[in-house]
Formats: structure tokens, C-alpha cells, sequence
């Protein structure tokens, strides 16, 4: 058995674990903030068999897309100068960690 942990962004996190759930796996949606852009991220939770892992990423590739956002960013020039212009990021995909599972119970 394994553990996936995946961090995706919280825009995409509706249409995943709704993909997720329509092919039969059960998933655990925990609140997150990532560290780059102090924005939302959900970190999803799913126990599943070692053969399964690859249909979840699969899923996650397909709902879970890469985009391009501008966000304000700020530059300072010095004591009390600054100024602020446009950075373009990519957000969206997925991080996705796969762990063993020594034990699961389900009480």
C-alpha cells in the first residue's frame, strides 16, 4: 500500500478530487498556504494500493493543469524606495509525493 500526498493549487483542487472520487479512490482535502506566493494550496491524502498509483497521477496530470499568472511583485532601491511591476509565474500542476505504508486501518 502507499500514501499520496499531493499539492496542487486550491483552483484546481474542486475538479481533482471530483475526478478522484468519480474513479473510486478516497481522498482526505487538508488547507494549505505555499511559501513562494503565500497562496492557497490544498494538500490531498490518498491510500491506495501499489498498482493504483499511477492511475492517481494520471488524474492529476489531466485535472491538475500548469498556467501562467502576473502577480505584483516590489523592488526596493534603497531606505524607504521602492517600486512595484508585474512578475509573470506559472502555477497550477501538482507536487506529488508517494510514500509506503507499513499499516492502514480503517476503524
Amino acid at each position: 500500500m502507499k500514501l499520496v500526498i499531493a499539492i496542487v493549487h486550491k483552483e484546481d483542487s474542486g475538479a481533482i478530487c471530483h475526478a478522484l472520487t468519480k474513479e473510486g479512490f478516497f481522498v482526505t482535502k487538508l488547507p494549505t498556504t505555499g511559501g513562494f506566493l503565500l497562496s492557497g494550496n490544498v494538500t490531498l491524502l490518498c491510500g491506495v494500493e501499489d498498482d493504483k498509483v499511477d492511475d492517481i497521477i494520471s488524474v492529476l496530470r489531466k485535472e491538475g493543469r500548469q498556467r501562467t499568472e502576473v502577480v505584483p511583485s516590489t523592488a526596493s532601491y534603497g531606505i524607504g524606495v521602492s517600486t512595484a511591476y508585474p512578475l509573470e509565474v506559472t502555477v497550477g500542476g501538482a507536487t506529488v509525493f508517494v510514500v509506503p505504508v507499513d499499516r492502514f486501518e480503517k476503524l
